[in-house]
């Protein structure tokens, strides 16, 4: 199956700004050419060297991206296979840590979207690792719901749990009928849950188990909305699988379920509509969120994710006016110097590039002017930030989705030609 594609006219980028993010990849490429020397110790905790090593966000398989997707040069071939090696030089995971941003997924990811087909034997292995790893974890999944248990996000989230596993389904295997299921259980996902617990019975059914971030003490549990961790990702994944030609039963009552909890969340403010990062058993309880506004926009928690997620939504339940009210809050977000002076860093997950990224792919679908008119500024501030960081950061990482490899990345895209089509490596983002 051949996942569709989008139309895309291109930020109106000056001559200027278009060398100066050329430049900017092309700086960041050379930097990113040869791997470290790979760690000896058996440290694999998070910070660790070895960790980074098969993490798509921080380490190699965001790196090796890099230098598959850029335009040709003598060494890419050679720098591939050399930063995927490094990759898997130690092992890969596929224990409760693994999803699509690390272990064995994030490796499955990099190569199909690299080298598909440089490496069918190892691609083969590593589908048939992150099938039984998504059966296994589908297989939990159920037996919670039957146990009326709330989920924890690891579960669902686009980073460890079932959502970025079908991100990675729909890029790598759409005809599969594992896909479906990943579908149908996100479709249950949406379902109430007749839990007994802290929350009241309006909590949805992806009310997590865990606590909300900073309280530890609070038991009730949260909803979380964002795209990283939230339930934007399940949103996204639906509404793409649905774009491609892939449904199950209920799926599209799913979309309208979390669409119509999202506008029921919907904050108004003058500087444009908002959504809280979370929701806890107080907020649920209230009606009101405790967040006083719209917090740093990005794409992992802010309103350019959920603007994505609602957008895509949007679009394939044919809603024009939803669709615009999507475009409108993504427009009104990027244009509020407030809020973009909360941006800090480079990073596609909560800085820079992935704002510009993220408008970039609204922009491509929109029935609107606004998310491309955004796209000039966005791109401007990207690179100056790029240049003199604000405030001054230490060394930053060097993978996909927070370090160097992303930017460069993003870079490249708002320089290419207006009939450039976007680029696959965002899929791990739920962007397309």
């Amino acid at each position: 199956m051949t996942l569709p594609t989008t139309a895309h006219s291109g930020p109106c980028l000056g001559v200027g700004d278009v060398d100066r993010a050329r430049a900017l990849a092309a700086s960041i490429a050379v930097d990113l050419a040869d791997p470290p020397p790979s760690a000896t110790d058996e440290d694999c905790a998070p910070a660790s060297a070895r960790w980074h090593h098969q993490s798509l966000s921080k380490g190699a398989p965001g790196i090796a991206l890099l230098h598959a997707l850029r335009p040709s040069t003598a060494r890419r071939e050679e720098s591939v296979h050399r930063w995927l090696r490094h990759a898997t030089a130690g092992g890969l995971s596929i224990g409760h840590g693994a999803g699509l941003w690390f272990g064995a997924p994030a490796i499955a990811f990099a190569v199909t979207i690299a080298s598909p087909q440089r490496y069918p034997d190892a691609r083969a292995t590593l589908d048939r690792t992150v099938a039984a790893l998504t059966r296994a974890r589908l297989d939990a999944a159920w037996a919670r719901m039957l146990a009326a248990a709330r989920p924890p996000l690891s579960e669902f989230d686009v980073v460890r749990g079932l959502t970025g596993l079908g991100a990675y389904l729909l890029r790598a295997a759409p005809d599969r009928p594992l896909l479906r299921d990943v579908l149908r259980y996100l479709v249950a996902l949406t379902r109430p849950l007749p839990a007994h617990d802290a929350a009241s019975p309006d909590a949805p059914g992806w009310w997590a188990a865990d606590p909300p971030p900073g309280n530890p003490a609070d038991l009730g549990g949260h909803a979380n909305l964002g795209m990283a961790h939230g339930i934007a990702g399940p949103l996204a994944l639906l509404a793409l699988a649905l774009r491609a030609g892939i449904d199950v039963p209920g799926q599209v009552d799913a979309i309208d379920r979390i669409s119509d909890w999202l506008d029921t969340w919907r904050q108004p403010a003058p500087a444009g509509p908002w959504w809280p990062e979370r929701i806890t058993v107080a907020d649920l309880r209230s009606g009101q969120p405790t967040q006083p506004g719209p917090a740093r926009p990005s794409w992992c928690y802010g309103t350019p994710g959920l603007a994505r997620a609602q957008q895509l939504a949007a679009i394939v339940r044919g809603d024009r006016n939803w669709q615009a009210a999507a475009e409108h809050a993504l427009t009104a977000c990027l244009t509020d110097p407030h809020q973009l002076t909360r941006l800090t860093d480079l990073s596609v997950c909560h800085g820079w590039a992935g704002v510009a990224l993220t408008a970039w792919f609204v922009a491509a679908d929109a029935t609107t002017s606004g998310p491309a008119a955004t796209l000039p500024g966005l791109t401007r501030a990207f690179l100056d930030h790029a240049v003199n960081p604000d405030p001054p950061s230490g060394r930053p990482a060097r993978g996909l989705i927070n370090g160097l490899a992303g930017a460069a990345l993003v870079a490249e895209l708002l320089a290419a030609p207006t009939t450039t089509g976007p680029p696959p490596w965002p899929s791990c983002l739920l962007l397309n």
